[in-house]
């Protein structure tokens, strides 16, 4: 039976604590195709509807403990930014087991979280709350979070205006002011310019000495090799390596030519 939760470790783990574990964590998508895309698929309707299983992680185990940052790596469809979602409680698995200790901020897509005719103003509030903080909290850090996303002439602006930069700005100041114990990357930062992306790694850096722990997706493999001391290259589903990021950045690219 599947199962997520959030749980105090066990005396034994609390030696090394566990930041996540995941047992033969499996995630399957079941798409229905429906022949209606033109007149003819509409009175073919009777005929039986196409289902699709989709396994986009299969049966994969590993333990993340508190204060490391792991990157997570492999071609587009290999599961990487579903296991994100699983860690996030955006999905449920499928089977296996997830246990996730503490706080989660996750900064999965861009305009995620955010209501599009809402403010950049309210938006930090509307996502502030979704993580778990008070109305109180979010007032105390409000001013940090405008900065942090230099967005001060923006943010009463709706964030339908806002361009996908804009967006990850907003959306990676609010995640870096939750004080969560786990913070969650996928491949967001690829859109910003250059300035914003070395402030991001910058916070990242500050997030790794004060021991939170960090999981993030990314296709820059020299990015990987600096920060995350150790990946996970998932293939298709399937987790092909767990290891030191050098070694298992070479093995990635060696695979595919």
């Amino acid at each position: 039976m599947a199962a997520v939760s959030e749980q105090t470790p066990s005396v034994k783990e609390a030696r090394t604590p566990l930041a996540i574990r995941a047992e033969k964590l499996t995630k399957e998508f079941r798409l229905t195709h429906q022949p209606y895309s033109s007149l003819k698929g509409l009175l073919l309707s009777f005929l039986p509807r196409r289902v699709e299983h989709i396994v986009a992680l299969n049966a994969i185990s590993f333990t993340v403990h508190k204060g490391e940052t792991v990157a997570i790596i492999g071609q587009n469809g290999s599961g990487k930014s579903t296991l994100l979602g699983l860690i996030a409680r955006v999905y449920r698995p499928t089977s296996g087991r997830l246990e996730v200790y503490g706080r989660v901020a996750p900064l999965l897509e861009l305009g995620a979280g955010f209501h599009p005719d809402l403010t950049g103003l309210e938006n930090i509030y509307f996502n502030g709350v979704i993580l778990g903080l008070t109305r109180k909290q979010i007032s105390e850090r409000l001013e940090a979070i405008i900065r942090f996303a230099e967005l001060e002439n923006y943010i009463d602006a709706p964030v339908r205006t806002y361009s996908s930069g804009m967006l990850m700005r907003l959306g990676f100041a609010v995640a870096a002011h939750v004080d969560a114990d786990i913070l969650l990357v996928d491949e967001v930062l690829a859109v910003g310019d250059a300035h914003f992306q070395q402030k991001c790694y910058r916070k990242i850096r500050e997030f790794q000495q004060e021991g939170r722990t960090i999981l993030f997706v990314s296709h820059d493999m020299d990015a990987v090799r600096q920060i995350a001391p150790r990946a996970l290259w998932l293939d298709k589903g399937i987790l092909r390596a767990d290891g030191d990021s050098d070694t298992v950045v070479t093995q990635y690219l060696a695979s595919t030519g």
